[in-house]
């Protein structure tokens, strides 16, 4: 079982790495392209987690077969494309603010200049690598929280490609210390919330659906006065360019912290998201089972 497991890694790297190559010779647009193309056979290579997707989406947003096709297809393509954009980050650097315009910027000045450290409220919508490399580009601390894969040269791979872009990764999994280190700091710390948490979250509705979720970014805020402020990526129709957007911080739903409701505040931080991914759909990670532990409870 090891060495199969082995054998399947070793053929990722090699086509990761050959795909990286590929990307880094293109244009960036047709990179960008390209990797649309390498999203769209993907897709049509893989016909059982496709179908659990659709009927995932189906279940949630009560859309028909149809739509939800061409919701999740959409998926596998801006994945395609992200993942071409985020292995040429080194290459592209500077000219990314060629490719991102910024919304409400203000929003995230003001919570960084407070100095008690700004939690970047997000999902795995648009091209979140991207937001987080426009940050470290230009200029603010940023951090973003390990992205631990099952093979670890593709997890060193991740944190290289970030650290390109001046964005740094706190372990290889969540570091709490290492996260509460970077806040007391007054820096930036990025959080992907769309995970599900299994049996250590708060069971609140995500997309109107029951999900675990994670409150670790309430209780950081409320422990080091820090702000939360949303921020969503979304890719523009012509699939090279993005909007960047930073929300109005969010508030205590009631009382002067989070914990005072903290099955509220829960909530709405799962709403927030909710609400930006009914914008664009087609640009959430649909594959991945947000749901799959209040199922099986279920």
């Amino acid at each position: 079982m090891a060495k199969r497991k082995d054998k399947r890694n070793d053929l990722i790297w090699t086509a990761v790495k050959g795909f990286q190559h590929i990307v880094n010779v293109l244009p960036h647009s047709v990179a960008v392209h390209f990797g649309a193309f390498v999203g769209l056979c993907v897709w049509a290579l893989s016909k059982r987690k496709v179908d659990e997707a659709e009927k995932r989406c189906v279940d949630v947003l009560g859309v028909g077969v149809t739509n939800a096709r061409k919701i999740v297809k959409g998926s596998y393509v801006n994945l395609g494309r992200s993942l071409s954009e985020f292995l040429r980050l080194p290459k592209l650097r500077e000219k990314l603010f060629n490719y991102v315009t910024v919304h409400g910027e203000e929003n995230l000045k003001e919570a960084f200049s407070k100095g008690r450290g700004v939690i970047l409220l997000t999902a795995h919508l648009g091209n979140w690598e991207l937001a987080a490399a426009y940050l470290g580009l230009s200029g603010y601390p940023m951090n973003a929280i390990g992205a631990e894969q099952r093979d670890e040269k593709i997890t060193d791979l991740v944190e290289l490609l970030r650290a390109s872009c001046n964005v740094k990764t706190i372990g290889k999994g969540f570091d709490l210390k290492s996260a509460l280190s970077c806040l007391k700091r007054g820096e930036l710390l990025g959080v992907l919330l769309d995970q599900d948490f299994r049996d250590k979250g708060i069971v609140v509705p995500f997309l109107g659906v029951d999900a675990s979720t994670p409150y670790g970014p309430l209780k950081m805020a409320d422990k080091l006065g820090s702000i939360i402020v949303p921020l969503f990526i979304i890719r523009r129709p012509d699939g090279l360019r993005h909007d960047l957007f930073f929300l109005e911080p969010l508030k205590p739903k009631s009382g002067d912290s989070f914990g005072e409701a903290l099955l509220e505040s829960t909530a709405l931080c799962n709403e927030v998201i909710s609400q930006w991914i009914l914008k664009s759909p087609e640009q959430w990670m649909w594959l991945y089972d947000r749901w799959a532990s209040t199922r099986e409870s279920g």
